[in-house]
């Protein structure tokens, strides 16, 4: 960055770090290499400031703020590893993790054992959620077992991606959930099943259901899949597409957040279509 680009500096950890107009202490985080959890946190998505796990000391400031979309203002002193901020990341962690299962989420897993997060210390008796996997068609599944409310999902099902508002969350406190209007069945509402939600979602409580399906027989391998960009065939847009092979078949369909077409959004025919190959 040139002098004439630099809008404002910022100091993180004692490092002077250089930023443009409008970035976000996360982005200055990230351009110097300091690694920062986030979970309801997308480069395509707006942040909402729901997990509050990227929280970061700043000198002034009588509260944590969250890295993700607190402004970089110029002269700010930033501490990202100071035992506030550890004590802070490690209860929310613990938080989540006491009440659903993470077994699947293993970024969130690995930060947790990283801050010595041990949700088991609320006993036995702890509230959790417990509700059976609900599935409802052939292309996805939802888990609330394992959602941590991120809103992630919301955001990519309305202003930010599909503009289908097909989900939103209901409830209160600890009943509160993802759910359609009136809680109907997925092939009963809005949901125009372009799969954005399952892409964001960070746990693993929204999941191809190739995916549910393989991993209930124990056949589910991602560390034997080949991933392979390629266009999809629908349509002339030119949306890229990352296919997921497993044993010659394909078993999901992603897109790369790189690419100007798409920013890893997809309809329904290039997410799900890929059956007749």
């Amino acid at each position: 960055m040139t002098s004439t680009e630099a809008a404002v500096t910022i100091r993180i950890d004692d490092t002077d770090v250089a930023l443009s107009a409008g970035s976000s202490i996360l982005d200055g985080c990230r351009s110097v290499g300091v690694d920062t959890p986030t979970i309801c946190y997308a480069d395509n998505l707006t942040p909402v400031n729901a997990c509050r796990v990227c929280v970061v000391e700043l000198e002034g400031s009588r509260t944590l703020v969250p890295a993700c979309s607190r402004p970089a203002e110029d002269g700010m002193v930033i501490r990202t590893d100071s035992e506030r901020v550890r004590h802070s990341r490690r209860m929310v962690l613990e938080f989540l993790a006491s009440s659903v299962d993470l077994g699947q989420a293993d970024e969130l897993t690995a930060w947790a054992e990283h801050y010595g997060a041990d949700p088991g210390r609320y006993g036995a008796d702890r509230a959790v959620v417990s509700e059976p996997v609900r599935v409802q068609d052939n292309l996805y599944i939802r888990d609330y077992d394992r959602c941590v409310l991120c809103y992630k999902c919301v955001e990519a099902c309305g202003e930010d991606a599909q503009q289908s508002f097909a989900i939103a969350v209901s409830g209160r406190g600890f009943d509160a959930r993802i759910s359609t209007e009136f809680d109907v069945e997925l092939p009963e509402s809005a949901c125009v099943y372009c799969g954005n939600c399952v892409a964001v979602c960070p746990t693993n409580a929204l999941q191809f259901r190739t995916e549910f399906d393989l991993r209930a027989v124990g056949e589910w391998r991602p560390e034997d899949q080949t991933v392979t960009r390629t266009v999809c065939s629908y349509c002339g847009v030119g949306c890229n597409l990352e296919l997921h092979v497993q044993d010659d078949h394909i078993v999901a369909c992603t897109s790369p957040h790189d690419h100007d077409v798409t920013w890893g959004n997809l309809c329904i025919k290039g997410r799900f279509g890929w059956g007749y190959v």
